[in-house]
């Protein structure tokens, strides 16, 4: 039997197979230290060290990508556990005081902050973000919908029609009230690399009332030092 198994081992070798390979293919577990013995001095076909390192690199790239689901199912069962803990939250914003104090801090992390302006100016590339900010701010005010205007800023080889299109989906602004795209000069002959970016989606809203509290709201709910 042994001597069998050895044979079929030289074979395998001779044919241009790695030890690795070699175990897999007789479906037993040997040694690498027993096979060095057994195919010692055992010449190697042409082209050996090229495939030894094809298929390296595919070893590599498999334990990369087994890493990396490994990861990204670990930061899956994170999520659901986050998820789960908080799930008491949801509907926790059931009144107008409540989105207001949510809005403010919303608006001061990504809002625009110029006083001059007398008005809200957001902007953000990311759908949910944008969606926030104005699932609260028609929550908590009596909102005007014609003051609303939009902006897509964005790359120069995108489509500006259909990054308009895919904002006024999200944002339920009408086209009509989109400003001209700006698109930014210096992205000029420099392809995107990321295919599902939209831009950023910059929103003005003319109250220079909601504005101002807004700004307001932070400072009387923390009084800093």
């Amino acid at each position: 039997m042994l001597k069998e198994l050895k044979e079929r081992a030289i074979r395998l070798r001779k044919s241009g197979n790695t030890y690795a390979q070699i175990s897999e293919k007789l479906k037993v577990k040997i040694p690498k230290s027993t096979l060095s013995e057994w195919c010692r001095g055992i010449p190697l076909p042409a082209g050996y060290q090229r495939k030894i390192r094809e298929y390296n690199l595919f070893t590599l790239q498999k334990a990369r990508e087994s890493a990396r689901e490994a990861i990204e199912e670990k930061k899956r069962e994170k999520i659901k556990a986050i998820r789960k803990y908080n799930s008491r939250l949801a509907g926790v914003i059931s009144d107008k005081d409540m989105a207001k104090t949510a809005l403010a801090m919303l608006y001061l992390g990504e809002g625009f902050k110029n006083p001059k302006r007398g008005s809200l100016a957001f902007g953000n590339s990311d759908a949910f973000t944008i969606s926030l900010f104005l699932y609260l701010l028609r929550f908590a005010y009596n909102i005007d919908e014609s003051k609303f205007r939009c902006t897509v800023q964005c790359r120069a080889d995108q489509d500006t029609e259909s990054l308009e299109k895919y904002w006024s989906r999200i944002t339920l602004i009408p086209l009509k009230r989109f400003y001209k795209p700006l698109i930014d000069r210096r992205t000029i002959a420099k392809p995107t690399k990321k295919a599902d970016y939209k831009g950023v989606c910059k929103i003005d809203y003319f109250s220079a009332d909601i504005f101002h509290e807004l700004l307001e709201l932070p400072k009387i709910i923390f009084k800093g030092p």
